[in-house]
This record gives C-alpha cells, structure tokens and sequence, in this order.
C-alpha cells in the first residue's frame, strides 16, 4: 500500500536567495498547508518588485504586500481561487499588469503568457514554463539572478510539504506526469512552492513525485482490475489510510487516474487496430 505523504518531497532549504521574499496568507487549511505562499521578487537595489499570486482576498495580507512595493508586474502560477482572489484589488492597488497562462484571472483583458516567454524584470530574468496537469493553466516561473543563483516558482504543481492533487477535470493526469518530468531537469534548483516550505532540490521533488504518482497509480490498476471503477469506492479503497476531510480531493485525483487508464487502453486498442496483418480473429 503506497502511504499518504504529508512530509517534505526533498530536503528543506535552509536559505532563501537574496532577491526572493515570502509573504504567506492567512489561509491555512487542509488543501493549503500552512497558507498560501506569496513570492515578491526584486533584485536588491531594484525599485520595482514582481508579486506573484497575490492569494486570498484578505485585507491584510494585501497591506503585507504594499509594504514590500512597488511592482511592476502581478505574475499567477494558476487559476484557483487561493492564488488568485486577491488579483483585482492587487492590481488596482499597485497599477500593475496582471499575466499568466489563463486568459482570465478576473481582470480585463490580462496579458497572457506562452511557455518559454522570457521577462527581464526586477533585475531578475524570469522564463515561463507551463506546466499543466494540477490545472489547464498552471505554469511555473524559472528565475535566475545576477548573482547565478536560480530557483523555481512551482505553484501547485510541487508543493513545499505533501502532494498535490489533479483537479480534474480541468487537471489532467498524462500532462501532470509531463510536466514533472520537466521539472525533474532542474536538479539542485531551489523550488519556491505555492504552499508549504521552500525545497532545496526541484528535480528531486519532481521525482519523488513521479515515483508517488505511479505508485498510486498501479494501485488503482489493481483495484480497477477487480471490477471496481465508481471513483468513490475508488477512493475508499486506495486511500482509505488517508483523513476522509481529503477525500474529495482524492477523488479528483482518481477521476484523473481513471481517465489516464481509459485513455491509455483506448491508445493500446488503436495500436492492435491499426497493426498490419492482423485481423479481427487475431484480437479475439
């Protein structure tokens, strides 16, 4: 039986780099860890800062972040409501343009990103990897400063303390895998998550993930194979050690897995379909 992890996926880092600043909302949860992570990025000398996922509609956590200003730009790793509630009055707030992935993060007309988009900002340079699967639109931000010192703003899609799940069905489970296959070239980079302490090694958590996630997966496989498929009892069985408060978004998580099966086996049926020379007796 694979484990529910609620520790670290690679060692904690011990020091922040000089132009990275944590401000966390005062959201904790059971989906949010210990709050939302807010990421201001200047580097040193710099006037204007970069704010990333201003979090929550929470007064006060905005007035935590007018103090670190000014900006010059609000960049959002996804969509959820935690990372993103606050965007409207962040940028009236600070006139700062709001950009992303999505088309939409609740104000007009934000200008969107594409993946490999670099931004010289801040005095940092900042290059945009989308990294879908916890959502449709989540991206991380790959920063790197004068000073050679590099991190990864990973959102949700690594988290700082236990997994993350795939929200399906704007999740998906083949471009999570993906994108932590992408995340697991960064070896020795520090990730700045959306929730939870900061990771002195992306690609190791992204490996660890993807060790998890597969796990996880042959695990449903099994139960699967033994004919029960309604995600529900899906859930009960595969993470029955796990506090029932998560199970609604576990099953998203199944939801995801069970699609990636279906996908894969239809994928599979196709391959034997189109196989020269063989024919429908061949299959029976």
């Amino acid at each position: 039986m694979t484990a529910h992890v609620t520790t670290p996926a690679a060692a904690l880092a011990s020091d922040l780099p000089g132009w990275a600043t944590l401000v966390r909302a005062p959201n904790p949860g059971p989906m949010t860890l210990d709050g939302t992570n807010t990421w201001v990025l200047r580097q040193p000398g710099e006037r204007y800062g970069v704010l990333v996922d201003p979090g929550p509609a929470d007064a006060g956590h905005l007035d935590r972040l007018a103090a670190h200003g000014p900006y010059s730009m609000i960049l959002v790793t996804h969509g959820h409501p935690d990372h993103v509630e606050a965007v409207p009055a962040a940028a009236e707030r600070f006139q700062a343009p709001v950009r992303g992935l999505t088309v939409d993060h609740q104000v007009q007309e934000p200008d969107r990103l594409g993946d490999g988009t670099v931004l010289d900002v801040a005095g940092l340079t900042v290059t945009v990897l989308a990294t879908p699967g916890h959502t449709a639109d989540s991206a991380c931000f790959l920063v790197a400063g004068p000073d050679g010192r590099q991190a990864v703003l990973t959102g949700d899609t690594i988290l700082g303390r236990g997994t993350t799940v795939v929200a399906w069905p704007d999740g998906d489970l083949g471009d999570y895998l993906a994108s932590l296959r992408r995340l697991a070239a960064y070896d020795e980079v520090t990730a700045l998550p959306g929730h939870g302490p900061a990771l002195t090694d992306c690609a190791a958590a992204a490996r660890f993930y993807l060790a998890h996630r597969q796990a996880r997966l042959d695990q449903v496989r099994q139960v699967v194979a033994r004919g029960v498929t309604d995600p529900a009892a899906v859930v009960a069985e595969v993470y029955a050690t796990v506090d029932r408060a998560l199970w609604p978004a576990a099953e998203w998580s199944v939801r995801a897995q069970l699609a990636y099966l279906r996908a894969s086996t239809d994928d599979t049926a196709g391959d034997r379909e189109s196989t020269p020379g063989r024919t429908g007796l061949d299959r029976q």
